[in-house]
């Protein structure tokens, strides 16, 4: 969430962000280590992660919810909530969001999906498998992500208050939208949306980090006022990186097992999910930029437009087609290639930011 040109939105109280340490300037090197550390250790310690990853209540993994809560709450204590009123501002990164979220990105997937999937890849996958990994592969891109999106958000010094409503928006036109799409593409005329995980999802990584975030910060200003915030942040900012980093040792250790086992189905399920991942976020960016959105809201719109809400896609995918099943397996896949892609996706929306704010009227 926001940092940097967001703090021009924010009341008073707003809070600065301090210089980028060593820490976050040699993440993808930390990313990569423990993307190794974690298939090693899947593999020295099956049991272990086979313990943690039966730890679920409606497919919500809890240790993973443990972790995406101490990486977004430290985010959601920027939140102001008298600026939300100002949110309006934003109706342009908004759109476009909304726009790439509902009108591309499912329909661009089913595409790629059946590009690499149903032609170009078929001699190498198994053939009972190829319609069950392209709906996977859709499930995955039906519903955009919800949690993440405040650590992406955070990375381009995103507008936070952007990026809460955003959220919110998306949460519930997913209500809505998310059965009727997957149904279209699927030919299926009735889906078994697992509702007990959409809204489990929504309650656990938006509603309750929100309303801790919103009394601490409170309690915070209250007692100490913007300095005592500042701290806070500076104290909890490595937090918020060592969980994802954990976050990321966590799930390949779930999956490492799936990766030994079948390494060249798992690249090849991954080449349509990085491809929609950046041609999504390119297009949000490039809408935004045409549009004259301003870079802290065009950031984590471009990034919101491109990630995808695993837990929701993989539940689905287990309840119509099977733990087992490719459709699930495709699901997985999304969940290993999300956080080093989007890290990515990061990288290229912060070191573009001059050529963004170059065109007419931006920045």
């Amino acid at each position: 969430m926001s940092m940097g040109d967001a703090t021009a939105t924010t009341s008073p109280a707003a809070v600065r962000k301090p210089a980028m340490g060593a820490f976050e300037r040699f993440l993808t090197l930390w990313v990569a280590l423990c993307i190794v550390a974690g298939i090693a250790l899947g593999q020295m310690m099956p049991g272990v992660f086979h313990g943690l990853g039966n730890a679920t209540v409606a497919q919500v993994n809890l240790p993973v919810a443990v972790l995406v809560w101490l990486m977004i709450v430290p985010m959601l204590l920027k939140i102001d909530p008298a600026a939300l009123r100002d949110v309006g501002q934003h109706w342009r990164g908004i759109a476009s969001t909304v726009g790439v979220n509902w009108l591309v990105k499912p329909f661009s997937m089913a595409l790629l999906a059946w590009i690499f999937i149903a032609h170009l890849f078929r001699p190498w996958l198994p053939a009972d498998q190829i319609s069950s990994y392209t709906a996977g592969l859709i499930l995955l891109a039906a519903a955009p992500c919800t949690a993440m999106v405040f650590v992406w958000s955070n990375l381009v010094d995103g507008e936070p208050h952007f990026t809460l409503t955003q959220v919110a928006l998306n949460d519930t036109i997913m209500v809505v939208a998310f059965a009727p799409i997957v149904g279209l593409l699927l030919g299926l005329s009735s889906i078994a949306v697992p509702w007990d995980t959409l809204v489990l999802s929504v309650v656990l990584y938006i509603v309750v980090p929100v309303i801790v975030a919103q009394l601490w910060r409170h309690t915070l200003l209250a007692h100490g006022g913007p300095p005592a915030l500042n701290r806070t942040l500076r104290t909890l900012a490595p937090l918020s990186l060592s969980a994802l980093l954990l976050t990321l040792v966590l799930l390949f250790g779930l999956q490492g097992e799936q990766i030994m086992r079948q390494p060249v189905v798992i690249a090849l399920l991954a080449v349509p999910i990085v491809i929609q991942v950046y041609f999504n976020a390119g297009l949000a960016y490039w809408v935004n930029r045409r549009l004259g959105v301003e870079w802290c809201v065009a950031g984590p719109s471009a990034l919101i437009g491109a990630s995808n809400f695993f837990e929701l896609a993989v539940a689905t995918a287990i309840a119509l087609f099977g733990f087992q099943s490719g459709a699930a397996l495709a699901t997985v896949v999304g969940v290993l290639v999300e956080v080093p892609v989007m890290l990515s996706v990061v990288h290229l929306v912060r070191h573009s930011r001059s050529w963004y704010e170059s065109a007419a009227g931006a920045g």
